[in-house]
């Protein structure tokens, strides 16, 4: 049986701290209708896709820091996203700022089916950064201090004919994400990530942002023989350079589509979820050639202290 289907990558330019969500809504409209125009039947947004990436400035006013986090999904601002996904008949993948009723504040990502509606949700667990002020940085990357790690493991979910998992930005850079996903059944991964160019605690891997984020994405696609589509924001947003790169990558870790701009862009490509057994029953074939029982070191409970 074939499962075939058009996915695509919408990249956004930068979003600036006075932008509202209304206007990154309407620019994502656009952006789906051209990626339905193309043929898609899935569109991928990148993480934190309704505002600019607040970690970036410290801030200590409660107030000011619930007012970048979405207490639901959908709200009025972002309503006319799923209108629009439900009336062109194409699923998507939303990041953003979630609260919940609870009081929590998670980095949160959802896919969302033809009909509007949820069909997943996932809580990134590799949070990145630091907790406290740190002025000597030109930007900070607080989100160690404005997120609780992700506290709904790695799901896959039946969607679109096939198994689909998620994870968010620096999730991708470690290798035990997309193994859980892979062991889960994961045919097709989407992510957004918002990536600056400059590192400030390592400025000499700078010029390898670039290569790091296609690196770890084609890793993780070939030792597990996942599909990927990886949306970034990208461009100069508030001081800080966002690399962008968007990628579309197969279960042999070729980069089928690339982005070519910072700016809101689509790219897309065909995907063909069979064709996750020509890995997955050959060299990483699980069941044959895992050796679980060696590899205790890399789920022994973390240090303390």
């Amino acid at each position: 049986m074939s499962r075939k289907f058009v996915v695509a990558g919408a990249q956004m330019g930068p979003i600036q701290r006075g932008d509202s969500r209304a206007s990154a809504v309407a620019r994502m409209c656009a952006l789906m209708r051209d990626a339905h125009a193309r043929g898609a039947e899935l569109v991928v947004f990148p993480e934190l896709a309704l505002t600019t990436f607040f970690p970036r400035w410290f801030m200590t006013d409660r107030a000011e820091i619930d007012g970048w986090f979405e207490t639901a999904m959908p709200n009025a601002e972002v309503q006319p996203l799923f209108d629009l996904a439900r009336d062109l008949g194409i699923g998507f993948h939303l990041g953003y700022g979630e609260l919940t009723a609870e009081g929590r504040y998670f980095n949160t990502a959802i896919l969302v089916d033809r009909t509007g509606a949820i069909v997943g949700k996932y809580r990134k667990i590799h949070l990145p950064g630091h907790r406290e002020d740190e002025p000597w940085r030109p930007f900070q990357h607080l989100e160690k201090r404005y997120f609780e790690k992700g506290d709904l493991g790695f799901p896959v979910f039946d969607a679109f004919g096939g198994k689909l998992g998620m994870c968010i930005c620096n999730d991708r850079r470690w290798p035990e994400t997309w193994r859980m996903l892979g062991l889960g059944g994961a045919e097709l991964v989407v992510l957004g990530y918002n990536t600056p160019l400059h590192y400030p605690p390592a400025p000499e891997h700078d010029h390898l942002q670039y290569f790091h984020n296609e690196l770890s994405i084609q890793a993780g696609c070939y030792q597990n023989g996942v599909w990927a589509v990886a949306v970034a924001k990208a461009g100069m947003e508030e001081g800080s350079e966002l690399i962008g790169g968007s990628v579309i990558v197969a279960p042999t870790g070729e980069i089928l589509a690339r982005a070519a701009t910072s700016g809101d862009e689509i790219i897309t490509a065909e995907v063909d979820l069979n064709r996750c057994s020509e890995t997955r029953a050959n060299v990483f074939n699980f069941a044959l050639h895992r050796e679980p029982q060696d590899y205790a070191a890399i789920t022994a409970p973390k240090p303390t202290g």
